[in-house]
């Protein structure tokens, strides 16, 4: 019925259990591999994520392989590169 949170019994709060269980479900899950297109991505350690499949090695999250700010960043990053590409515009 607990699953992963098992081992914390009846302490910390119905809550506080359901948060942690969120967040160590997702880091023990296997994830898409955008190189090879399996789901084969593990963590290896805090923020490293490497693909059983295709022996890539990626930083993501300490939980998630990718984070909301990555892909934030990733995107504004491509805008940025296509109007660097394109020139100004006048």
């Amino acid at each position: 019925k607990m699953g992963v949170m098992g081992k914390c019994g009846a302490r910390y709060g119905a809550n506080p259990r359901k948060r942690a269980k969120k967040l160590l479900v997702s880091q023990h899950a296997k994830h898409f591999c955008a190189f090879c297109g399996k789901f084969a991505f593990k963590r290896k350690a805090v923020g490293i994520w490497k693909c059983n499949s295709c022996d890539k090695t990626q930083a993501g999250g300490a939980y998630t392989l990718s984070t909301p700010n990555s892909s934030t960043v990733r995107s504004t990053v491509r805008r940025l590169r296509e109007l660097k590409q394109t020139g100004p515009k006048q």
